[in-house]
């Protein structure tokens, strides 16, 4: 898992409307990842998201589902944390949700930001939510720049 962070584009979130579904498992991880796409989204001019919870990374996908189909959004951001345990576990979550996030995200026609962070151990995980680099920051962009390239594609389809 790299620790490398994307470059990121200034948007203006001042016109878009977000949610953010997280998992109560690992729930302090989870809530720091929250918190800094809160933050992000909110720094871009874009009103406070919605935050729900789910019980785990497994119910993310059906979450964001019902969220989709509100039609309040434009962009969603999953987020949860699986960590390995003595199974394969966390990879069949990991996995079956990163599947079930894009083919939401392209039947649904929203942006859906698989946030689900897939760690071998603690420490790759505490990495990953921490002060230096807080991925939940990335999820954030990511939603911004894609709620804005839908904007801008179904404006043009509509001309």
């Amino acid at each position: 898992m790299s620790l490398n962070t994307p470059s990121s584009k200034q948007i203006d979130g001042s016109s878009y409307s977000f949610a953010i579904v997280a998992a109560r498992y690992n729930e302090e991880l989870v809530d720091s990842l929250v918190r800094a796409a809160a933050a992000t989204l909110e720094a871009s001019g874009a009103a406070a998201p919605l935050v729900e919870r789910a019980p785990g990374s497994a119910e993310l996908p059906f979450a964001a589902s019902l969220l989709a189909k509100s039609g309040q959004f434009d962009a969603i951001i999953t987020i949860g944390m699986v960590i390995a345990g003595s199974t394969q576990h966390h990879k069949v979550i990991g996995e079956s949700t990163a599947i079930a996030l894009q083919e939401l995200s392209i039947q649904s026609g929203l942006p859906i930001i698989n946030g689900i962070i897939v760690a071998e151990n603690q420490e790759q995980a505490a990495a990953r939510a921490g002060t230096t680099i807080n991925r939940g920051k990335e999820f954030a962009e990511a939603a911004l720049e894609m709620a804005a390239y839908t904007e801008k594609w179904k404006t043009k389809q509509n001309q």
